[in-house]
């Protein structure tokens, strides 16, 4: 009996010591001034002299002072601060935010040059006649209406004189074109000029203290480097989005005649087209075109014109109201590998497909079915390259043809002319 009263008791001890452990432990943790021993007071031998009182320090940026310490002096053991001093560094934590990245300066740079455009039409459109006059056996007289088709679209303010350069299928075949900019004011702009074969446009309004897009270099862009597009999607106006440089140098997108597009997986939607694509220093490095893929359900593979091209073609509409290309008369296509024995061909490459009447390629002797090889001693990589290349020559230069014509090599050399405009 004796034995197990001493067991509980002992039982009893044990658990009474590790609870009182743990409840140290537990305070010691929370309030660890509790157990820390005060700071033991400076001493002064009373052998040596005892120094002259220096100075009350000046007062510090928040109006502390140190007591007996000169400004800027070392703090000297056991030396005391005031309350202001003992919670400034807190103070200047919570009043220095921590740095965010932001691509806010680049939207603040660029957007303000960014404007909505809305042009309208108004289009007249015959309606069924009426079913009671048919009923009762007369004529269904005509009925006409009007009514206003309107498209919508962005643009990019590139020089204070006004002008603005925006797609040129959105404005095309439309009547009136209104402009409103990102501070709300709004104009009717008249068209400078239009390239339908890059599908590029120049407009011009009339409004003092406009904000300008700073031209970047859409030859330095590579891919992975970050931008924004900014335009009007849907007619929500000054509409950010983000994304990287997907691909340079796309081509044969069926988008325009001339193509050498930058790819993006930035957001493009309709009413993008015109906008900008800028870089992270709010640069205009291209001018939105297309979204791609969208009937296949496909997202971010959107395209933009290069701003290299962009203020050639501008260039040339300012000065001549058109752009000049060279041209030699001859409808290039390319021709893959499985159908080059179906056509006689000696290998895949790029085929004359056409030539126009009366055109220098057919003065020159060139005929359907030549394949292209070299133009100048350069290789033709692909039609579109092929038609590139001649139109950036000047009419009145002469370029050779190099190429094959079933299994004869041929060279002939070709004049070139002004592309005829074509009327759309």
């Amino acid at each position: 009996m004796l034995d197990g009263s001493l067991k509980r008791s002992a039982f009893f001890l044990a658990g009474s010591v590790v609870a009182g452990l743990a409840m140290a432990a537990i305070i010691a943790w929370l309030w660890p001034q509790l157990i820390r021993p005060p700071a033991a007071p400076a001493v002064v031998s009373s052998s040596e002299p005892t120094p002259a009182p220096a100075p009350l320090a000046q007062p510090t940026a928040t109006g502390a002072t140190l007591a007996g310490n000169a400004p800027g002096a070392p703090s000297p053991p056991g030396a005391t601060f005031s309350a202001a001093t003992a919670a400034e560094p807190q103070a200047t934590a919570q009043a220095t935010p921590p740095v965010a990245f932001t691509f806010a300066p680049a939207v603040r740079a660029s957007a303000p040059a960014v404007v909505n455009i809305n042009a309208q039409r108004t289009v007249t459109e015959r309606l069924p006649g009426l079913r009671l006059e048919e009923l009762m056996g007369g004529p269904a007289l005509p009925r006409y209406r009007e009514r206003v088709h309107r498209s919508l679209g962005s643009g990019v303010i590139v020089d204070s004189k006004g002008h603005i350069v925006t797609n040129q299928h959105v404005i095309e075949g439309f009547d009136q074109i209104n402009v409103e900019l990102a501070d709300r004011r709004t104009a009717v702009a008249k068209v400078v000029g239009r390239d339908p074969d890059t599908d590029l446009a120049v407009l011009k309004i009339d409004l003092p203290s406009l904000p300008v897009m700073t031209l970047g270099r859409s030859d330095l862009v590579a891919v992975g480097d970050v931008v924004l597009a900014i335009g009007s999607p849907l007619g929500l106006t000054q509409t950010v989005t983000h994304g990287i440089v997907s691909a340079t140098g796309r081509g044969q997108l069926g988008v325009a005649t001339f193509e050498d597009f930058i790819q993006t997986d930035a957001a493009i939607n309709v009413g993008n087209s015109g906008g900008a694509l800028v870089n992270y220093r709010g640069e205009l490095i291209g001018i939105n075109t297309a979204v791609l893929g969208k009937n296949l359900r496909a997202e971010g593979i959107g395209v933009a014109i290069p701003v290299d091209l962009v203020r050639g073609v501008m260039r040339e509409l300012l000065e001549q109201g058109r752009v000049i290309r060279g041209w030699i008369g001859i409808v290039p296509e390319d021709i893959a590998e499985q159908h080059v024995k179906q056509l006689g061909l000696p290998h895949a490459g790029v085929v004359i497909s056409n030539l126009y009447v009366d055109s220098p390629a057919l003065d020159a002797g060139l005929a359907r079915g030549d394949m292209i090889e070299t133009i100048d001693g350069k290789t033709v990589n692909s039609a579109q390259d092929a038609f590139s290349r001649i139109a950036s020559r000047k009419p009145g230069t002469t370029i050779t043809i190099g190429g094959m014509r079933g299994q004869e090599k041929f060279s002939l050399k070709v004049q070139v002319t002004e592309a005829p405009v074509v009327k759309r």
